[in-house]
């Protein structure tokens, strides 16, 4: 799930809010958490597991002000003793795996530091972690440092995903590979052209989806943008359908402008979205926009 509050989490509806809204057809949700209070965290986690997790993911790589002003996400990363006290706060009050996603503390020549961290939440009961091999300092910008992943994987004892510069099913393959990690994770380029995983599957052999049987998945930057535009519609009403009007154009403006970085003129549509004053209209907006061929990037160095 996207982060998940855990002072919000015991007041609220599981079923209805809609960061932890599910469909029949979405099993092995893992919800992920911020959190640093014990008795928040034990409440979240026991509603958390009867809502069905699969998995608690405690989040302590989000740089954003709003997680570091209360001592959450990748500040953690600071105090090294207290972010394993969280992982066992988690662990204790959890009947499913725990786990964290964390960023690097810096070049790999100061892996020592993130090795020691990563010691202490897996002596906590971390069942994995994920690394994004960027420090909090750089956000999105510049390269994910692969290296820290294979250093990491090649210490310990238990699994490593890795995530970071994967924007092609290609990436994903070539991080497996140069890193020995257990899995790699994929976040806004996902998003942005969730069809990845159909070419990811197409390459393995795999069956293409349910309701494209037959079909080839997109290559091209034509076809791949003209599926963009089919997503975003089927995005648009499905929006709607469960959150309401409002929210939905909220949402859905939120996204375009998250993931349009990898279409041609993004920004155009970035404006139609906004400009739209009710659902109808971003409909047929987006539609009269996609009536034209827009390329679709497998890759932007763009971070939105």
């Amino acid at each position: 799930t996207e982060m998940l509050n855990s002072r919000r989490i015991p007041g609220e509806n599981l079923a209805t809010t809609p960061e932890t809204m599910r469909a029949a057809f979405e099993p092995g949700l893992v919800p992920q958490i911020l959190g640093n209070e014990e008795d928040a965290i034990t409440e979240s986690v026991k509603r958390l597991v009867e809502w069905g997790a699969e998995a608690i993911d405690i989040n302590m790589g989000c740089p954003v002000q709003k997680a570091l002003k209360h001592n959450y996400g990748v500040a953690l990363m600071g105090d090294p003793a207290y972010a394993a006290e969280v992982v066992r706060m988690t662990v204790k009050n959890s009947t499913v795996p725990v786990s964290v996603k964390l960023r690097a503390v810096g070049s790999s020549k100061e892996f020592d530091e993130l090795l020691n961290f990563v010691s202490g939440l897996r002596n906590s009961g971390a069942a994995w972690v994920c690394l994004h091999p960027r420090t909090a300092a750089q956000k999105r910008r510049g390269s994910a440092d692969w290296e820290q992943i294979r250093q990491l994987h090649a210490a310990v004892d238990f699994p490593v995903i890795g995530n970071g510069d994967v924007q092609t099913y290609e990436d994903a393959i070539a991080m497996l590979k140069e890193t020995g990690c257990d899995m790699a994770m994929a976040g806004r380029a996902l998003a942005a052209r969730p069809w990845m995983m159909w070419q990811l599957g197409e390459e393995l052999g795999f069956a293409a989806p349910e309701g494209r049987e037959g079909q080839r998945a997109p290559r091209t930057p034509e076809e791949e943008g003209a599926e963009y535009g089919r997503v975003l519609l089927k995005l648009i009403e499905r929006s709607r359908h469960y959150f309401g009007e409002d929210l939905a154009m909220r949402k859905v403006r939120f996204y375009v402008r998250t993931t349009s970085v990898w279409l041609a003129f993004g920004n155009a549509l970035t404006g139609v979205c906004a400009k739209a004053q009710s659902i109808d209209q971003m409909i047929e907006g987006v539609a009269k926009f996609f009536d034209a061929t827009h390329e679709m990037s497998a890759r932007t160095e763009l971070r939105q």
